[in-house]
């Protein structure tokens, strides 16, 4: 008998462990780190008011990182029209943050995860590297994940959650 608690009771904690990325119909997982002005941002700020747009990043500087958050700073008007929030965040520094903002002109917040807590939530730390995978979750007012996209191509993330945002109920 006691073997077999044993076994369920190990069974059930790597369950917990290995539980995986949120997926849609999911609650996110709360989060709260600072942005590129050293201002703590948490996921409870947006609650009931926003939509969040949460994408993680490998690192500020590179060829599809900036691709990516320059197709996001050049959609910001219709993401704001369907009352979108983007939220960034990657292993980065706040100052380094700060610095890609400035260059590349983005119009959103950009979350330095420097402990790794978040993109541990999420379950998108990649294996080895201090790096997040390029994950995108799509947050609606009610803290439920409603879409969830997983893909090195940038311009995947931008079709898949444009379809998903005109899903969203409008404001």
């Amino acid at each position: 008998m006691k073997i077999k608690f044993l076994i369920a009771t190990l069974l059930s904690s790597a369950t917990a462990v290995f539980a995986g990325m949120p997926k849609a119909g999911d609650t996110a997982p709360a989060f709260a780190a600072p942005d590129q002005d050293g201002k703590t941002v948490s996921l409870a700020d947006f609650s009931g008011k926003k939509n969040v747009l949460l994408y993680f990043y490998p690192k500020d500087f590179t060829g599809g990182c900036t691709k990516e958050a320059c197709g996001f700073r050049d959609r910001m008007g219709d993401l704001q029209t369907n009352n979108v929030a983007v939220i960034g965040v990657s292993f980065d520094s706040a100052a380094s943050h700060k610095e890609f903002i400035e260059k590349y002109h983005l119009n959103f917040t950009l979350l330095a995860d420097t402990d790794g807590k978040v993109a541990a939530a999420y379950d998108v730390k990649m294996p080895v590297m201090k790096m997040a995978k390029r994950v995108s979750f799509l947050i609606g007012t009610d803290g439920k994940i409603v879409h969830v996209t997983d893909a090195m191509s940038p311009q995947t993330h931008f079709a898949e959650m444009q379809a998903a945002i005109a899903g969203l109920p409008k404001p």
